[in-house]
């Protein structure tokens, strides 16, 4: 097989197909794409590159940005073939991402990872810019669970940890950083996981006599609950969790409907204590550690 000229023509038919139907070009580079990317696996004799493999795609790169496009790069043929890789030969190829969200994912070697993130930018609709931020902040690492969103549940779409921006990296108050958590709630519910939305921080109760404040109370519209939010800038203590516990007690009885799932507790303190966590009976109490990300740096 003269490998050149079948990944010549594939990038001809391309180009043909981008001009002519512009409504699907996002799939006719993917596919592009990725058969050039096979092509120049099998004409480097494996996945396993060297410096054979170098100088073979250094060398088709040439001949296609002369006779074809200066976009033939070889950093670009490197991508192709990377992607390809990627995907891995006979999977479906999720087209509602561009190539750009695929450079973004290149780098990555974990399959199940590389899976979590195609699978967030689809259910999420995630912008390639916003997607780089989520690999950039290591959410992956930091999520609760390492499989596909299908079947999930709500311990599994909470971070560990939360990044919160801040201007500085200096230890701070718990109300500095619901200050912080305020002024840009938007990437807190983000950061937090899927289907959380802002009712209202400071949010009021009576309990006998004296008022109580839950520091926020959010909604899970994937889990068709309230969420009671308690921030701590210390260690967590045994004594968090019977005050989370008395707030989603009373938002149960007195804000719940009856079409609403029991309410479910967080906790986001500085540090964990695992065995404080260990004695824990109620399965909708989690927890989970906070890290400020200086945005000045």
């Amino acid at each position: 097989m003269n490998y050149y000229d079948e990944i010549k023509t594939t990038l001809i038919k391309n180009e043909v197909t981008r001009k002519i139907n512009d409504y699907s070009k996002n799939r006719s580079d993917l596919n592009a794409y990725y058969e050039v990317g096979r092509l120049l696996v099998e004409a480097q004799g494996g996945e396993d590159e060297s410096k054979y493999g170098d100088k073979l795609i250094k060398e088709y790169s040439t001949r296609l940005t002369n006779e074809l496009d200066p976009g033939y790069k070889t950093t670009n043929l490197k991508y192709m073939r990377q992607f390809y890789l990627l995907i891995g030969k006979g999977q479906a190829l999720p087209d509602q991402l561009t190539w750009s969200h695929y450079i973004e994912m290149l780098p990555l070697k974990n399959q199940k990872e590389i899976n979590y993130y195609i699978n967030i930018s689809i259910t999420q609709n995630l912008p390639y810019r916003d997607l780089r931020e989520r690999i950039k902040s290591n959410e992956y690492e930091r999520i609760g669970y390492k499989e596909e969103l299908e079947q999930p549940k709500v311990n599994t779409l909470i971070k560990n940890s939360i990044i919160i921006k801040s201007n500085s990296n200096e230890e701070i108050t718990e109300h500095a950083l619901k200050q912080l958590i305020l002024e840009n709630m938007d990437n807190f519910l983000k950061e937090l996981g899927i289907g959380f939305t802002y009712v209202g921080n400071e949010y009021k109760i009576k309990i006998g006599d004296r008022y109580n404040y839950i520091d926020i109370l959010l909604f899970n519209v994937e889990f068709n609950c309230y969420v009671a939010i308690e921030l701590k800038v210390t260690e967590l203590k045994a004594e968090y969790i019977g005050q989370i516990m008395k707030y989603m007690n009373y938002i149960d009885k007195h804000v719940r409907k009856p079409s609403h799932d029991k309410t479910v507790g967080i906790i986001i303190c500085k540090k964990h204590n695992k065995f404080v966590m260990e004695y824990v009976s109620d399965d909708r109490i989690f927890h989970t550690t906070y890290q400020l990300m200086n945005i000045n740096c």
